[in-house]
């Protein structure tokens, strides 16, 4: 790529990622507004979100040379069954806290996907994560605003029970993120695919079908979820992926939190205080620190920095390929029915978001 042309690609990719992670921001009010359970709100989102994206992929002809094989597609649907609990937990937490908080408390996700990746794969930690990962807690407890009383069974139950769930689901898409990523060589618009017709199929038992009956006009909150936050919003991220390095989608991919409390803010008055606006940038900073490399010491960070690059231009080749007819590597997000393509800098979208 010349140099002419990259700083116009990354431009794109840019106005791509921001767009995306803006329709991402306004997730919340779409699942309160359509007045209907989270488990509902997940099953739609799915079963619309499929018929959006799976149109997409047979447009584009991405299911010729798809590269599945049984086990790519068992660690995809595995993925598929922790993302979809994700959304609904995440859903849930809305309710009990707010937006705005349940958004900044599930995205301590990096941390979660860190720990797993040592669990279960034996990943690599060292003190410089374990620095960033106190950090994130320390922001978690100041966002959390929990107080001694609330812990002693003298506060609000439901607003722990909100924060219980965004945190559950934070490690739904940790989990999702260390099998998802595990599925390469196939297109991350048929491993979503795979995960949002699989999440039909496992949230019917637990959707009330009863209760959109009289819906109406709010069947259009659950119709935007799957076209708009599902089909549009993951197609945007996965063109920006290809063209954008590590520490932009690092940074970028915070438009989401930063849109969902101004949107929590501007339709439901809701605000955080200044003891929790305090947590906020200790849990940005630990995340871009953990997921671009950061060390504490002074000097360190060029190095990290450096790593940073690395591995976006490692990620771009594989992108590359990934656009090829034949075949590709591909990562998918969360916001799109798993975590592969958002795995990439472990951050959490999933969308999401």
């Amino acid at each position: 790529m010349s140099s002419d042309t990259r700083p116009a690609g990354e431009t794109k990719g840019a106005v791509e990622l921001t767009a995306a992670m803006v329709l991402s921001g306004t997730l919340g009010v779409f699942v309160i507004e359509s007045g209907t359970s989270p488990f509902n709100v997940v099953f739609f989102r799915c079963l619309f979100g499929a018929a959006a994206l799976g149109l997409y992929c047979v447009l584009r002809g991405f299911f010729k040379n798809h590269g599945f094989t049984p086990r790519k597609l068992g660690l995809a649907a595995l993925g598929g069954a922790f993302i979809v609990f994700n959304w609904a937990f995440l859903f849930e937490s809305y309710e009990g806290t707010s937006i705005s908080v349940a958004t900044v408390v599930y995205h301590t996700q990096p941390f979660y996907v860190m720990l797993l990746g040592a669990l279960l794969f034996r990943d690599k930690l060292t003190a410089t994560k374990f620095g960033w990962l106190g950090v994130a807690f320390v922001g978690l407890v100041l966002v959390a605003g929990v107080s001694a009383s609330d812990l002693t069974g003298g506060g609000d139950s439901a607003y722990l029970t909100g924060l219980g769930y965004a945190l559950l689901a934070a490690v739904f898409y940790g989990a999702s993120t260390v099998i998802t990523k595990r599925v390469t060589g196939v297109r991350p618009h048929l491993v979503a695919l795979v995960q949002l017709v699989l999440g039909i199929f496992l949230l019917l038992p637990f959707t009330t079908l009863s209760e959109t009956e009289g819906l109406g006009a709010d069947w259009g909150w659950l119709v935007g979820l799957g076209l708009i936050h599902t089909c549009v919003m993951y197609v945007l991220m996965y063109s920006a992926y290809q063209k954008l390095p590590t520490p932009k989608i690092a940074v970028l991919a915070f438009v989401y939190p930063a849109v969902a409390m101004l949107m929590d803010w501007a339709v439901y008055g809701h605000s955080v205080s200044l003891l929790q606006a305090l947590g906020i940038p200790l849990i940005v900073a630990a995340s871009l620190g953990i997921n671009l490399g950061w060390s504490f010491k002074g000097k360190g960070n060029g190095k990290g920095r450096g790593r940073g690059r690395g591995n976006a231009n490692a990620n771009a080749n594989a992108n590359a390929k990934a656009a090829e007819p034949a075949a590709g590597a591909a990562k998918e997000p969360v916001a799109a029915g798993g975590a592969a393509a958002e795995s990439k800098v472990e951050i959490k979208s999933g969308g999401t978001r």
